[in-house]
């Protein structure tokens, strides 16, 4: 409710969860970018017997390192998604600024990313998705050198390239009360 629309891949929601051991789930959404949060908690209609509580408890503990390894493989998963989706983007709006041997770099880092994402080998995709964005840096530069001298071509000062004015004169001010002044009193 109330998230503004985004293209893909831009917003992040963090969407934890949490079971009690009465089997009350508590879920909260909240949105990175605008911190908006919203929470809901789910009451079973029917209760549990003390068996079936300590059962899913036991169950849960159980599967805990599994658990984290799932979190941690949907995180990457999602990281290296985002870092395709984000690399590709930014190759067709500014690829022709990179040299050919660069765009091939990031092209070919792509690949094996994407190949990469097609298997469960958390670690195999971590490294990709890093050797993607190393090779993407080139990228970056080439944006920043192109926006850099379209808006610096005439200088990198702070004044915007203006020719400095010579007959700036430095000032001192007294601040003169009108009453003193006039030779009134207060």
């Amino acid at each position: 409710d109330n998230i503004p629309p985004a293209p893909r891949g831009m917003p992040q929601i963090e969407v934890p969860f949490d079971i009690d051991a009465n089997g009350i789930v508590q879920v909260s959404a909240k949105d990175k970018a605008t911190g908006k949060e919203q929470q809901i908690r789910i009451q079973p209609s029917g209760g549990l017997n003390e068996a079936d509580i300590q059962r899913m408890v036991r169950e849960a503990q159980e599967h805990a390192e599994d658990d984290k390894m799932r979190r941690d493989m949907a995180e990457t998963r999602n990281r290296g998604d985002q870092a395709v989706h984000e690399i590709e983007k930014n190759l067709k709006e500014h690829g022709d600024k990179v040299p050919a041997g660069d765009k091939s770099a990031i092209e070919s880092a792509l690949v094996d990313l994407k190949d990469a994402l097609k298997n469960d080998d958390v670690e195999l995709i971590k490294r990709r998705t890093e050797a993607a964005f190393q090779a993407s840096m080139k990228l970056g530069e080439a944006i920043y050198r192109a926006q850099s001298a379209s808006s610096g071509e005439a200088g990198a000062g702070p004044d915007g390239g203006k020719p400095a004015d010579e007959n700036v004169v430095d000032a001192d001010y007294e601040e003169v009360d009108e009453n003193k002044k006039k030779g009134g009193t207060r």
